[in-house]
């Protein structure tokens, strides 16, 4: 492909719009992200990187991390993760409470806060939740191979200092049985996973396993079996953009995850894995500008999986 031609393509198609959208204002410490950062990274199998604008700048990756933790309870739990969590769009906002009451603590999917709570609880019992971080931290290290990455201390504590709503969304939960350990423990942990910084390079790279049926086809390590890699694609191509998931299928067309961060992560199954950051959001808290370059992207090279 001549990738400097598509990247000239991506770069006319996002200029008129970059600073659009509406930063996430509800976490300070994301309120103050310049809004005209804009960032992308394509890595491809055999690790050709080709990136635009600010690739090299790290943000909080935020429900992107969603993605991740996913695939280590995959590895730990296997089929018993979906006794505790659906795998079903939930049409409703990634915050919302009202299906938790009617479904019986039972969160639609691990992409909604809900059900990512759920998963990082059941990771957190399987050796406390300093064991959980160091186990996130030194898959993103290996992965990405960068020992940079590391959690934003102030982010981690704005979303603490905010979390009310997913806290209310925990207490439900465990009311219906369905949180291990106590609810601030896992808690703090999931606010901690989201706070994780990464640039688009980093992220694009840590991600590459899941365009390759669960195994990094740099280092020929397993992340996940085939199967379970292909649970986590379809459940990020439906669920992963939360009540925009079916716009960013129709759009793009390929799996992906959103973070109010300003972050986009796509994979092209055979192909490679794409990492994009704007920190403006559409009403449904994925960033506008990162949807525009994806879409473009995809009509340079094809890469759609409905082709």
């Amino acid at each position: 492909m001549d990738w400097q031609a598509i990247t000239q393509r991506i770069e006319v198609a996002v200029a008129p719009h970059i600073g659009t959208g509406k930063v996430a204002d509800y976490i300070p410490a994301l309120a103050r992200v310049d809004p005209c950062k804009f960032g992308m990274a394509i890595v491809l199998g055999d690790g050709t990187m080709v990136t635009l604008g600010d690739s090299h700048e790290p943000f909080s990756i935020q429900s992107i991390s969603k993605v991740f933790t996913l695939s280590m309870a995959l590895r730990h739990y296997d089929e018993k993760v979906w006794d505790r969590v659906g795998r079903e769009p939930s049409g409703s906002a990634f915050n919302s409470i009202v299906q938790l009451e009617n479904e019986k603590g039972i969160p639609r999917n691990p992409l909604i806060n809900a059900g990512a709570i759920v998963v990082t609880d059941m990771l957190v019992a399987q050796g406390g939740s300093a064991a959980f971080e160091a186990e996130l931290m030194a898959r993103f290290h290996r992965l990405s191979g960068d020992d940079s990455i590391s959690v934003d201390e102030e982010v981690a504590e704005s979303e603490s200092a905010t979390g009310s709503r997913n806290r209310a969304l925990a207490h439900f939960m465990a009311a219906f049985g369905n949180m291990a350990n106590p609810v601030e423990e896992s808690l703090q942990a999931y606010f901690r996973q989201c706070a994780v910084r990464m640039s688009c390079r980093q992220l694009a790279r840590a991600a590459l396993f899941l365009a390759f049926d669960g195994c990094d086809p740099i280092n020929r390590e397993r992340l996940v079996s085939r199967e379970n890699c292909r649970r986590i694609n379809a459940v990020m191509m439906s669920c992963g953009h939360y009540d925009n998931s079916g716009d960013f299928a129709y759009r793009i067309g390929l799996p992906g995850k959103s973070g109010v961060g300003g972050g986009i992560l796509c994979i092209a199954p055979g192909h490679g894995a794409i990492a994009v950051w704007s920190p403006g959001l559409n009403a449904s808290g994925t960033s506008m500008v990162g949807a525009i370059a994806l879409e473009e992207l995809v009509e340079a090279t094809g890469w759609s999986v409905f082709v």
